[in-house]
This record gives C-alpha cells, structure tokens and sequence, in this order.
C-alpha cells in the first residue's frame, strides 16, 4: 500500500490499551494508518497512542464498553469526526472468565458473549457504512486456537468459534462493496491475559511459557507483534483477494 493511499485512512483497534490489540495499533500506525485506540477505559489507551505519536503517527484514545450499543455508536462516530471515517476495524477486545462447565456461572457465560461476539457486531455493524462509502475496507477478527475446543473454556470457546462464522459471513455480504473480513486465531501469546491464567493456576509464567513451547512445532511462544504482523498483511491493499479465512497463528498446524 502506497503512502498517499493511507494518508487519509483510519483503523479502528479494540481492546487496543495492551496485548495483541497495543502491538496491533502500534503496527497499523507505522504502515500509515491513523489509529483509534478504542479500550473500556480511555485512560488505560493513552499509553498505547503515546507510544503511536511519539513514533510521529496519529492516533485517538477512546473509551467505549464494546458490548454497549449507544457506547459503540458515538465511539466510531467520534472516531469518524475527530480522525476521519474508518475503513478498517480489528475486533480485538476480549475478556476470560475460565471455569469447567459444572462450575461456570451464567454472568460468566454472558459477558463473555456479549464482549466478543455482541462486540464484533456492534462495532462492525457501525463501521461497515464507512467502508461501503468508500467502497474499500478491511475487518479483521480475532478468534483463537480455543474455537476447536479447550478445557474450562466452554464460554470463550464458542465466542471464539462464533466470531469465525461471523467473519465468513461478512466476507459474503461485505465483499461486492470492496470490504474483506478474515479472522486470526492466535495460539499461545505472552499477554497479561496469559500471564493471569498463569497466575490462577500457580505456575511461575517462565514455567508456563517453557512448557507451552515444548509443545509448539517452532519451538517458542507468541508475542503480540507476531499477531500484529499477520493484522498488517490481512489490511494490506494487495490481500484484496483474500476474505472470509481464518489463519491459526499458533506456531505449527492447528485446524
């Protein structure tokens, strides 16, 4: 993608204030994009667009419950006043509330519906007009090697699972209008949000790191910027030609 091409584009990043969603923000920025850092708390994004201006790119904090409908609604339109209209959107913001099925609660089931798959919806429902507008635009969602199905997941499996249906259907519906909808799968990354599980489990998050690696074809563990990389080719102007698939970054086969 050329330089001029990008100037005037925008990408909308979820859950963008640390993790795979901060590296994600940080990477669109250097290929061009102005960057909406969009997090539950606007504060807690402010790091992440420091790090983006201080490298001389622009970005916005902004703070939007993404399973909240009004939220999403003045979000991406404040986004589209202050930055300008968005053509691409990560859905990246995600929430874990691990327990074995017998012990999962309802609220621990609902929210983490309504954070991945209500989320994704809503934020792209809003966005969309922006790329149909511009008859070009790249929504990327992020799943995980949990949609095949992991122990005390049921909740953040089938969230996982349901965003990879979602993004097929995107492809169909978006794709005539110039728009292409992919998702990621990560498996392990070094995050917070693994470090916690670490915690839960009372295992020292070096020990938990070299023993997912020991069980990974390329002998090491994710950082966030390996997901950033593959969110950067999927936004690309020459991946045109590549929507509705889903790629598992998990450092061997998966699905």
């Amino acid at each position: 993608m050329s330089e001029a091409s990008t100037a005037t584009r925008v990408a909308i990043v979820t859950g963008a204030a640390r993790g795979i969603g901060a590296a994600t923000a940080v990477r669109l920025a250097q290929d061009g994009f102005a960057v909406a850092v969009l997090d539950l708390d606007e504060a807690s994004a402010k790091g992440t667009v420091e790090t983006i201006e201080a490298a001389g790119g622009r970005a916005l904090a902004v703070g939007a419950d993404v399973s909240d409908e009004a939220q999403v609604e003045a979000a991406v339109e404040r986004i589209a006043t202050e930055l300008g209209a968005p053509t691409v959107l990560v859905n990246n913001a995600g929430v874990l509330r691990d327990n074995m099925l017998f012990k999962m609660s309802s609220s621990d089931w609902d929210i983490v519906m309504n954070v991945h798959l209500r989320g994704a919806f809503l934020m792209t429902r809003a966005a969309q007009k922006h790329m149909i507008d511009a008859t070009w635009g790249r929504i990327v969602n992020l799943s995980s090697t949990s949609a095949l199905g992991n122990r005390g997941q049921a909740n953040y499996s089938t969230a996982k699972a349901g965003l990879q249906g979602f993004t097929k259907t995107l492809a169909i519906e978006l794709g005539k209008f110039g728009v292409t909808a992919n998702a990621i799968a990560p498996g392990f990354i070094e995050t917070e949000m693994t470090k916690a599980t670490a915690e839960r489990m009372g295992i020292p998050f070096e020990d938990f790191i070299k023993g997912a690696a020991s069980m990974i074809p390329v002998a090491r563990t994710g950082k966030p910027e390996d997901i950033a990389h593959l969110v950067s080719f999927f936004v690309s102007e020459g991946a045109g030609f590549v929507s509705g698939q889903v790629v598992y970054a998990a450092g061997g086969p998966k699905a």
